[in-house]
C-alpha cells in the first residue's frame, strides 16, 4: 500500500458485473473500513467475514479492533484495511466509517478522513449536518434489518444487513461471503443460517442509487500463493506450537490469552498430546515443568498479571533448566489494567521478573505470520538450550486477523522428540564442559548412577551443593549458553539505507507502522531507515555497528518512558551501547501506534536531539 493513499483513487475499472450495473463503478487500490456500535452488535463477526473474504480474494487485509472488558459489553469497533498491495497497519483514518448509534458517530466521526464517507444508522443516529468535510449518508439499518427478518428477530441481524451493504457498495465477491457465512452459521441450525442469509440479501438489494452515485471497485492482489491462511495472532501461535513438537500444556484462563488455551484444550488431543486447565497460575507453569521433566516439550501461557504469579516457578526451570515455552499475550497494565488494550510493557518483567540470576530467552513475534514461526523459533531454542523461552505477543497481536501463504509444513514442522535410550556411565545431566543433557525418568543408567532434578545448586549430577566455586560455575553455564544463542541469532536487517539520518527501532507488533512511517519519511526526502528485533534476550551482536551509522536512534515502543525518559527496549540498548543518541518514541494509551504519531516523534525527537 502506498503510504498516504487516499480513498477512493479516480482510475475506472471497466467491465466489472455487479448489481448494481445503473451505477457506474470506480476502481480503487485500498480502503480503510471502520465499524463502531457495541459489543453486542457482532461488528467482530463481520470485520472477520471481510477480512476472511479478503484471504481467498488475493488481497491484503490487517485489522484493528477494540472491545470493552466489562462483561455487560460496550462500546466497540472492528476496522479492516483492505488492499491490492502490501498493508502494513490498519490504517490511521479510516476511509468509510459504519456508525451504529449516536455514541458511535460521536466518538469515531474525527477518526474518518477528510471526504470519506460515513454511513449512519438513520433510526438511531442525528449526525451534524453541517458538516462538510465528509460525506454524510443515512440508511434505516435497524428498522430494515428487522423488517428482512421478521419482528421477533428484533435489531439481531442488523450487522449482516450492513456487511450485504458494503458487499454491495464495494463489488466484493458474494459468492465467496456467502459460503463464508454458511460455514459460519449453518452449524447453528437453518434457522439461523436462513435469518442471516435474508439480512445480507437485504443489505446487498438495498437500493444504492438512493445513496450513492457510484460504487466501488476493490482491486485484487497480484499474489502467486495458491494457499493462502487468513487468521488472528492467536491461533497462529498455537498452531505453531503444535508445528514446533509441543504436546503438552497448562493454563489458567486470562484476556487475552484465553483463546490460545482453548486451541490447544481442543487440539493436541488429536495428536497424541493433553492440555489441563489449573487452579491457578502457578499450577499451571508447574504442571507444564513436570511434562518438561518427563522428557516432553511443554507450554504454559498467560497476560501480565499472571506471567508475575509464574515467576516463582520460571526460576527452579532455569536452575534445574528444563525446556520450557511461556507464552505472555500482553495487555495494558499495571494490576488488572487495561485487558481489552494492547501495551509492550511486560518486557523488563520477562527478562528479569524472576529472584537470582535467572537467564532466559525471551521473543517477540512482529505480525500474525510471525506469531506461527515464532512459536516454532521458541520450540528449537527451547529443546537446544533446555532453557525457559517467553515467547512477548500482545492485544493487538491476539485478535488482528491477516492473510499470509500457507507455511510448507514439510520443512517448518518440529517432531515431538521423547529420548529414554539408555545413558552410558559418562552421562551427566549438568556437565560443565558441555550442554545440558536431561535424561527423562524411566531412563536406564548403564552406570547405575541416576541424574538428579532440583531447584537447589547442584553439581554435575543434579545432586544438591553448597559449593562457593560450584556455583560460580554453573552460573557462568546457564549464562553463557544463552550468551552462545546471542552468537547465533543473525543480525536484523536494514530496511532503507544503510546509513543515514534516523534509524527507527522496534519489536514485537510495532514492525508494520514503523515500516509504514519509514516508507513514508523517505518519501518525503527524509534518510530514514529501521530495523525491528524478534529477538529480545540474548539480542544479536552486530547491532552497535549499525547505530553508529545514523546521527539519530528512536525506539518505537508501547510503553511508559519511565522516570528517566526512556522506554524498556531503548533502556537495555543503552546498558548494552552506552550510546546516548537512543531516545524513545513511546506511547501506553492502549492503542497501536498510528503512522502520523511515529512521524511526529521523529520530528520532535530531531529538535530535542540535534545531530552530532
Amino acid at each position: 500500500m502506498a503510504a498516504g493513499s487516499k480513498f477512493p483513487s479516480v482510475e475506472k475499472a471497466a467491465g466489472q458485473d455487479s448489481d448494481h450495473d445503473d451505477l457506474p463503478h470506480e476502481s480503487i487500490k485500498d480502503a480503510v473500513i471502520r465499524f463502531a456500535g457495541n459489543s453486542q452488535d457482532g461488528i467482530q463477526t463481520i470485520g472477520g467475514f471481510l477480512a476472511r473474504l479478503a484471504g481467498r480474494s488475493a488481497r491484503e487485509v490487517m485489522t484493528y479492533m477494540t472491545i470493552p472488558s466489562t462483561i455487560s459489553g460496550g462500546p466497540s469497533i472492528f476496522q479492516v484495511h483492505l488492499g491490492s498491495g502490501e498493508v502494513l497497519s490498519p490504517g490511521d483514518e479510516a476511509d468509510f466509517l459504519v456508525t451504529f448509534y449516536q455514541h458511535s458517530y460521536d466518538a469515531h466521526i474525527e477518526s474518518l478522513r477528510e471526504g470519506g464517507v460515513c454511513l449512519y444508522d438513520s433510526d438511531n443516529v442525528e449526525p451534524n449536518l453541517d458538516d462538510k468535510r465528509f460525506k454524510l449518508v443515512g440508511v434505516p439499518i435497524t428498522s430494515t434489518s428487522i423488517e428482512a427478518i421478521g419482528g421477533t428477530a428484533k435489531d439481531r441481524g442488523k450487522n449482516i444487513f450492513v456487511l450485504g451493504l458494503v458487499t454491495s457498495i464495494f463489488n466484493l465477491n458474494r459468492t465467496k461471503l456467502t459460503e463464508i457465512i454458511e460455514r459460519q452459521f449453518k452449524g447453528k441450525g437453518e434457522d439461523v443460517f436462513r435469518n442471516a442469509m435474508l439480512a445480507f440479501d437485504s443489505g446487498y438489494s438495498y437500493p444504492l442509487g438512493k445513496i450513492f452515485d457510484k460504487t466501488f471497485d476493490l482491486k485484487h492482489g497480484e499474489s502467486k500463493d495458491a494457499d493462502r491462511v487468513t487468521t488472528d495472532g492467536n491461533t497462529a501461535l498455537a498452531y505453531g506450537l503444535i508445528a514446533g513438537g509441543v504436546r503438552y500444556g497448562a493454563g489458567y484462563p486470562i484476556t487475552p490469552w484465553s483463546p490460545i488455551m482453548e486451541t490447544l484444550r481442543a487440539e493436541l488431543p488429536k495428536y497424541g498430546g493433553n492440555f489441563s486447565q489449573a487452579e491457578d497460575e502457578l499450577a499451571a507453569v508447574s504442571i507444564a515443568l513436570g511434562a518438561s521433566y518427563a522428557g516432553h516439550l511443554a507450554v504454559t501461557g498467560s497476560a501480565g498479571p499472571g506471567l508475575s504469579l509464574k515467576m516463582e516457578a520460571l526460576s527452579y526451570a532455569t536452575m534445574a533448566e528444563l525446556p520450557l515455552i511461556v507464552i505472555n499475550v500482553q495487555r495494558g497494565g499495571p494490576s488488572t489494567g487495561l485487558p481489552t488494550s494492547v501495551e509492550q510493557s511486560d518486557l523488563l518483567q520477562a527478562i528479569y521478573g524472576s529472584h537470582g540470576d535467572c537467564p532466559r530467552v525471551v521473543l517477540a513475534p512482529q505480525d500474525v505470520e510471525d506469531c506461527f514461526y515464532i512459536a516454532i523459533e521458541a520450540c528449537r531454542i527451547a529443546r537446544k538450550y533446555s532453557v525457559p523461552v517467553i515467547v512477548l505477543s500482545d492485544q493487538a497481536l491476539s485478535s488482528r486477523i491477516e492473510a499470509f501463504p500457507e507455511p510448507d509444513f514439510e520443512t517448518t514442522v518440529l517432531p515431538p522428540e521423547l529420548d529414554q535410550e539408555p545413558r552410558d556411565g559418562s552421562f551427566k545431566p549438568y556437565p560443565l564442559d558441555g550442554p545440558t543433557r536431561h535424561a527423562p525418568p524411566g531412563t536406564r543408567m548403564t552406570g547405575g548412577k541416576y541424574p538428579v532434578v532440583t531447584g537447589l545448586e547442584h553439581d554435575e549430577w543434579g545432586h544438591p551443593t553448597a559449593n562457593p566455586q560450584l556455583h560460580q560455575q554453573m552460573t557462568d553455564r546457564r549464562r553463557d549458553k544463552i550468551v552462545q544463542l546471542g552468537e547465533e541469532i543473525p543480525t536484523p536487517e536494514i530496511f532503507g539505507g544503510e546509513s543515514g539520518d534516523v534509524l527507527l527501532v522496534g519489536w514485537g507488533s510495532t514492525w508494520g507502522p514503523i515500516r509504514e512511517a519509514t516508507l513514508k519519511a523517505r518519501d518525503e526526502g527524509l534518510k530514514v531507515s529501521s530495523i525491528h528485533f524478534r529477538h529480545l534476550h540474548p539480542m544479536p551482536n552486530g547491532i552497535g555497528e549499525i547505530l553508529e551509522r545514523f546521527e539519530h536512534v528512536f525506539v518505537v515502543e508501547m510503553n511508559d518512558q519511565g522516570l528517566y525518559g526512556h522506554g524498556q527496549f531503548a533502556t537495555l540498548l543503552r546498558a548494552r551501547y552506552c550510546d546516548s543518541r537512543i531516545q524513545s518514541i513511546t506511547k501506553s494509551d492502549g492503542l497501536t501506534f498510528k503512522i502520523r504519531e511515529i512521524l511526529a516523534g521523529i520530528e520532535s525527537g530531531r529538535k530535542a536531539v540535534p545531530a552530532k
